[in-house]
C-alpha cells in the first residue's frame, strides 16, 4: 500500500501531518457582482505586450468565483483559487478579501 504523505493531492496524513495540495492557479482581482447566492463575478486584468506592436495591453477576464459567506462585496480586490467544479461556470474558489473597496451607492436621479 503507497504511503499516504506520498501524494501531493493529500491534505492530511495518517500521522496527522499537513501537506500541501498541489500547485493551484490563484488570481487577484476585482468583484464586479454579487447578486448570486454564494457567488461572486471576479474580473481580472491582466498587461501585456502586443505581439506584433509591443504596446502594453490590459485584457480582462470574468471568473465565478464561490463565496461561502457571502463576504465580497462589489469594488472588493479579492484573491481567487482553483478549485474542482461546483457548476456549470464556477471553478474558483475565494480564499480571501485583500482590499475592501469604496461602494458608490447608485444615484436615482
Amino acid at each position: 500500500m503507497p504511503d499516504a504523505s506520498a501524494t501531493a493531492t493529500a491534505t492530511t496524513t495518517a500521522t496527522g501531518t499537513a501537506v500541501s495540495r498541489s500547485n493551484r492557479k490563484e488570481r487577484v482581482g476585482e468583484v464586479i457582482a454579487n447578486k448570486m447566492a454564494k457567488t461572486i463575478t471576479v474580473r481580472v486584468e491582466r498587461r501585456f505586450p502586443h505581439p506584433k506592436f509591443k504596446k502594453v495591453v490590459t485584457g480582462y477576464k470574468k471568473f465565478y468565483a464561490h463565496d461561502e459567506k457571502s463576504e465580497a462585496k462589489i469594488g472588493d480586490r479579492v484573491r481567487i483559487e482553483e478549485t474542482r467544479p461546483l457548476s456549470k461556470t464556477k471553478r474558483w474558489r475565494l480564499v480571501e478579501i485583500v482590499e475592501r473597496g469604496t461602494e458608490v451607492a447608485p444615484i436615482n436621479a
